[in-house]
């Protein structure tokens, strides 16, 4: 266990135990940096978690959400964002994964304009995963990330001009436990950004590029603000012009839809752009209108981009970041390339049709999680956006207004025993990877991150407690979804094989899933009670 001390006498306790590179990440100078920001930003980031439940117990009952009258002069006034630099004009396609050496190899290599970094969904924040990530990039940026493949020998290295990176940081509701100050968890979000801009934002400011971030699920523009008086603390202290940080921030909550143009004003001196983070933003609809019968929706395969609500969902966040001078993003294609040619043939027709649906309505680049799917959405977005970088001017401005209505519009659709069994084989087989330490996992010819699981528990929590009926004319009750699960075990069990089954921790996934989904109030997060499941061996074995 080591501490950093502070002026104040306050110390950044580490907790987790050494790792290779905890050198090299944990200086008493980044450490210095990460005190003076939990000192300033920590209290404030506890009081917008507060709010985060006071406003979901107001809709819970019954103040549906909606656009803000306190803003609207915000959202009715002529204002630009500051800019975007020359690496991010062009972003037709994004390539995201996790943190890990192999992976951020093959991510900068690939056939993209850009690769989003992830400490957030698709990594299991393992004390030895954050500590190496940190490591990775910080080679990558310096051109010096090689791998050897232990059991191939097969070597990776980064190509000459490799796409732009973006680090993508935790949610502000995360904490890290492996770091402590006065006996309280630091914010993960803070540890993910201070550690990343203080030992890289010199190299990547001498190469031309900068320090870039991806904030995920913001639900307000208060929060906004909070992360714009981070990045100004930050310029100032280390002498850098107001706007040198810039930030995309994803647009995954149904609070924070209401509030992009109050998001973007907030962020007005750091922000580039907004992203449709689409299945968060299935599992946010869920989430926040867990207590509205009317709202219930249909198997999470039928929630598709092309359902009215979802779809202006994506055209008002075009016209509103096209308005501002900032860039919107599409979502994710998590399709994984098939050897089998027809399974082949029907994964690149889905993730045409997707990118076209994406390109169609304006939006300026779009995700994909395997390199296999770069050249497909590639070319997509070359038709469409063409030899210039973007289709900012694609402004969308005689569209009719989009209402709240319409962003919360019942979705049709039946939920099925099929879905509800699909669900359950796909969210423990993630869970049960998440635990072990792996936030990134190929299922079913999908790679999936914790956003599945978190529909898939809560689909199954919200058709308990509203009474859905099945197709099959089955109601869906806690015993249904028991006796589902004990069954859905025993086929993942024949699919895996028993030798793979029984070495894994497929028991402890099963009983969280349960207490999930069973619980009378709905989790805000699987992966807050996972995170304790998941980090348990590292303060085990810093405490012997």
């Amino acid at each position: 266990m080591s501490q950093h001390s502070t002026a104040q006498g306050q110390d950044i306790v580490v907790l987790g135990p050494q790792q290779p590179g905890s050198q090299r990440i944990l200086t008493p100078e980044a450490l210095r940096f990460l005190t003076e920001l939990v000192q300033r930003f920590g209290g404030p980031r506890a009081e917008l978690m507060s709010q985060r439940q006071q406003r979901q117990a107001q809709i819970d009952a019954g103040a549906m959400p909606g656009f803000l009258a306190e803003t609207a002069a915000i959202r009715q006034s002529d204002w630009q964002i500051l800019g975007i630099p020359a690496d991010l004009q062009d972003r037709r396609v994004e390539i995201t994964g996790p943190v890990e050496r192999k992976m951020v190899i093959n991510a900068l290599n690939a056939d993209v304009k850009v690769f989003m970094a992830d400490f957030e969904d698709s990594l299991a924040p393992a004390w030895d995963k954050v500590i190496a990530g940190q490591v990775n990039l910080a080679d990558a940026v310096r051109g010096e990330i090689d791998f050897v493949h232990p059991e191939t020998g097969k070597a990776y290295t980064l190509r000459d001009d490799p796409a732009v990176l973006i680090c993508r940081v935790r949610g502000l509701h995360l904490d890290e436990r492996h770091l402590a100050m006065a006996g309280t968890a630091v914010p993960g979000a803070l540890v993910d950004f201070a550690l990343y801009f203080y030992h890289n934002y010199e190299v990547l400011l001498s190469k031309g590029s900068g320090p870039y971030f991806y904030i995920p699920k913001l639900q307000s523009h208060q929060e906004a603000r909070w992360w714009a008086q981070v990045f100004a603390f930050t310029e100032q202290r280390f002498k850098l012009p107001a706007g040198t940080i810039k930030v995309t921030c994803l647009i995954e909550t149904l609070p924070a839809v209401f509030e992009m143009d109050e998001i973007l004003y907030e962020l007005r001196n750091n922000i580039v752009g907004l992203n449709c983070g689409r299945w968060d933003y299935i599992f946010s609809y869920i989430k926040t209108l867990r207590n509205y019968p009317d709202r219930v929706l249909p198997d999470r395969q039928a929630v598709t981009m092309d359902k009215p609500f979802l779809n202006a969902y994506s055209r008002l966040l075009i016209k509103t970041c096209h308005r501002r001078g900032a860039l919107a993003m599409g979502g994710m294609a998590a399709f994984i390339p098939s050897k089998d040619p027809e399974t082949q043939a029907l994964v690149l027709q889905k993730v045409q049709k997707d990118k076209e649906l994406e390109a169609r309505n304006g939006h300026d680049g779009t995700w994909i999680a395997h390199p296999g799917l770069a050249d497909t959405a590639m070319a997509v977005m070359d038709r469409f956006i063409g030899s210039t970088p973007n289709q900012l001017s694609e402004t969308r401005s005689d569209d009719a207004p989009i209402t709240a209505e319409q962003l919360l519009e019942p979705c049709d659709g039946q939920a099925t025993e099929q879905g509800m069994r699909a669900n359950i084989r796909i969210a423990v087989q993630y869970m049960e990877a998440w635990i072990g330490g792996n936030g990134c996992v190929p299922i079913y010819g999908l790679m999936e991150d914790a956003a599945t699981a978190e529909i898939s528990r809560a689909s199954i929590w919200q058709w308990i407690r509203h009474g859905t009926v099945l197709d099959n004319g089955q109601l869906v009750t806690k015993a249904l979804f028991e006796q589902m699960l004990v069954q859905e075990l025993e086929t993942v069990r024949g699919e895996l094989g028993a030798e793979r089954f029984d070495a894994g921790r497929f028991a402890e996934a099963a009983e969280l899933f349960r207490s999930l989904t069973c619980a009378e109030q709905l989790t805000d997060f699987l992966t807050l009670p996972g995170y304790q499941i998941l980090i348990e061996p590292s303060l085990k074995e810093n405490q012997a």
